[in-house]
């Protein structure tokens, strides 16, 4: 492989690139797009939850309890039912997610110390969002039940009114415990993959449709020289991206950057580097721009969304699903990205995913090389 060759393919490519007017503004506009609108629609965080309240006991410390509630960010209290109808109804019109249904003897049986029971009736469709509201109830109730305990409400006055356990929790990289901070490092890995496989999966295909191609092979420019000049083309596009991505989650989702810029730069151009050569040996054994952007989706855009562990955790995946995810390169991205905006880590906690990008973009470059020394018959 020699420098002048290479930087030919390079320049002739950059070239169509730039005069492809239209595709270049899509692949610069495109990162911002997806940020956008999965940055800000794209939310993990459970709170505001509908809630109505069936008050049968209508006491003041009925009204106590419905206050607790209403005072938690992660409840709202959108009215109030009678009786079961309504509660069936108001679930069934998913007007609320929860019905907190308050016993007629609420009020008598506090003061006494004896069990009282309030129901919670949640609607199960979402299984996730209705656990997750479960254990905001539950804990909401807990507290109320240690208010009553502290003033003396449920103990005589000479038993020990405090808890046994005094818990003091402490949340370490997202103490505000909000998802944006996960989701949007999460958006830059999984967005660089689908950009940068999209926008090489096309480039040969396209040449192999218009018969150009062919005139290149007949060149002394040698397979490898073609693939290396055609990747550091796009590799231009996707650093373009890769800044735009980083300030968009700085600047305008405003997620802490704990860790090293210059780290978050090499590891990005290792991604990119095995990403845009994924898309020319897609684009290399497709030889059809529609067979090359069906093969770019299926091996890119489901992998980074379903398998990376951006959305779902892949510790709750079946065995086997585990076992593929660990040939998906958005992962390993993805735990460098977030690890390096939250988590403020290093290569000593990085140097495996950061090893196995680099075996992977050579190993891809192998393969494409080898791919790109098929002839025309």
């Amino acid at each position: 492989m020699t420098y002048r060759r290479t930087r030919a393919i390079f320049v002739k490519e950059l070239r169509h690139i730039v005069r492809d007017v239209r595709s270049l503004a899509a692949a610069l506009a495109l990162p911002m797009l997806y940020l956008t609108l999965f940055g800000f629609a794209l939310s993990l965080d459970v709170d505001q939850i509908p809630t109505m309240i069936r008050d049968s006991d209508n006491s003041a410390a009925s009204r106590d309890l419905i206050q607790q509630f209403r005072g938690s960010r992660y409840f709202n209290i959108v009215g109030y039912v009678n009786n079961d109808r309504e509660v069936e109804r108001a679930i069934d019109q998913t007007k609320a997610l929860m019905v907190i249904s308050i016993p007629r003897d609420f009020s008598r049986k506090l003061p006494t110390g004896l069990e009282t029971p309030v129901q919670l009736l949640v609607d199960g469709s979402d299984s996730n969002t209705a656990s997750i509201a479960l254990g905001y109830a539950n804990t909401i109730l807990s507290n109320y039940a240690l208010q009553l305990r502290a003033r003396g409400a449920n103990q005589p006055a000479s038993a020990y009114s405090g808890s046994p356990v005094d818990a003091q929790l402490r949340v370490w990289y997202n103490s505000s415990l909000e998802s944006k901070n996960y989701v949007v490092p999460g958006l830059v890995a999984v967005v660089l993959m689908i950009i940068a496989t999209f926008l090489t999966s096309l480039t040969i295909a396209r040449e192999w449709e218009m018969a150009t191609m062919e005139q290149l092979l007949s060149t002394p420019v040698r397979p490898g020289e073609i693939a290396m000049g055609k990747m550091l083309a796009y590799f231009v596009v996707g650093g373009v991206d890769m800044i735009v991505a980083v300030i968009a989650a700085l600047f305008l989702f405003d997620v802490p950057m704990r860790g090293s810029f210059i780290l978050l730069a090499v590891t990005s151009c290792l991604f990119l580097f095995g990403a845009l050569l994924w898309g020319i040996f897609i684009s290399s054994k497709a030889r059809s721009q529609a067979v090359a952007f069906q093969l770019g989706a299926l091996t890119s855009f489901l992998p980074a969304m379903q398998l990376s562990g951006f959305i779902y955790s892949i510790e709750t995946m079946p065995i086997p699903i585990q076992i593929i995810t660990y040939l998906v390169p958005a992962r390993y991205f993805l735990t460098i990205v977030k690890g390096i905006f939250l988590k403020g880590v290093g290569v000593r906690i990085l140097w495996q995913e950061i090893l196995f990008l680099t075996a992977y973009g050579v190993f891809v470059f192998i393969r494409t090389s080898q791919s790109m020394r098929q002839k025309v018959a």
